[in-house]
């Protein structure tokens, strides 16, 4: 996994336990994972339709 082995991925573990604390690395982690799940979200709905494509769009369809 992106060449980090077991020794890095501790001491990542450590460096953000001393950083954040132990007792917000759960919101944090919480919160990375809601924004991670909206972003998948986004990407596989539907595109946004603008007044703007819209209007080309029908005016293609008029030639």
């Amino acid at each position: 996994m992106f060449g980090l082995g077991l020794p890095e991925m501790i001491i990542i573990s450590v460096v953000g336990v001393a950083i954040f604390g132990s007792k917000r690395i759960p919101e944090l982690s919480k919160a990375v994972a809601q924004s991670i799940r909206g972003f998948r979200e986004e990407f596989k709905g539907e595109p946004e339709v603008t007044a703007e494509s819209s209007q080309e769009t029908t005016d293609k369809t008029k030639l």
